[in-house]
């Protein structure tokens, strides 16, 4: 017996349900192996024990269940595909386009190749430190802002549809911000940003597929220094600008840029 939480939606029902439920271990077994889309005849998953891999390096394993007559898939976020057929060398399911996607199972070894990278391929969105600065004056005194982008090793997961209408997982790398305010060669305020300083703002589930990919410095007012952060899902067009002020007392207050 095991406990899925999964995302089922009835009529009446909870869109969020825990039920246990018993897996159906024969059908786990016959789909243990190399399968291969029926139309190109490339590999496209390989299912080992109780983990799905794809051959695109870049997607994430999942953990899988087959219940009833669908198969879930248990990443980032859990999705269930409802299984049209299924048999030792046959497997047919409904994608997450509504779109029934044919596979068959692999009788060549060296379909095993494209499953050859174990680890997967974080994809950078800085390769390397970027530095702007800016001068602004404000009643007569000279400011300059530094901004440094600093590429690091915490990981963003994004979830997304793959060309199959299978959901997958991709996994980034954020960034750290560091920003700096000078009066001449003094030091007004020094700060690394990373994306959890924007919680106020931003729903957990929103930031962990967020990077922080830019800051501005805009300028100098009576009230502090201006910056302007910029907050983006990998891949997409979905940014957000966050005015972020730094009081002269170094106080942080943060303000989504509305459209």
């Amino acid at each position: 017996m095991v406990l899925l939480a999964a995302a089922l939606t009835a009529c009446g029902g909870k869109s969020q349900t825990e039920v246990e439920v018993k897996e159906d271990l024969t059908a786990k077994q016959l789909l243990q192996g190399i399968w291969l889309d029926d139309d190109t005849e490339l590999p496209l998953l390989r299912v080992e024990g109780d983990s799905i891999y794809y051959a695109d390096p870049q997607n994430m394993h999942a953990a899988f269940r087959v219940v009833h007559d669908s198969i879930y898939v248990i990443g980032n976020t859990t999705a269930a595909y409802k299984i049209d057929r299924q048999t030792e060398y046959s497997f047919w399911f409904h994608s997450l386009d509504d779109e029934i996607v044919k596979l068959h199972k692999s009788e060549n070894v060296e379909d095993a190749l494209a499953f050859a990278a174990r680890e997967v391929e974080v994809i950078p969105t800085v390769q390397e430190v970027i530095q702007k600065d800016s001068v602004v004056m404000f009643q007569g005194t000279r400011y300059r802002g530094y901004v440094y982008i600093n590429p690091s090793q915490m990981k963003v997961v994004k979830t997304s549809l793959n060309e199959n209408g299978i959901s997958v997982d991709n996994v980034y790398y954020d960034n750290v911000i560091h920003i700096c305010v000078y009066e001449g060669a003094k030091l007004l305020y020094g700060k690394d940003i990373t994306k959890k300083e924007f919680a106020s703002i931003f729903s957990d589930d929103f930031l962990g597929q967020t990077i922080l990919t830019d800051m501005e410095f805009m300028g100098v007012d009576g009230e502090g220094y201006h910056y302007q952060a910029t907050l983006c899902v990998p891949e997409s067009p979905v940014c957000n600008l966050v005015n972020v002020t730094i009081s002269y007392d170094n106080q942080l207050t943060f303000q989504l840029k509305e459209e």
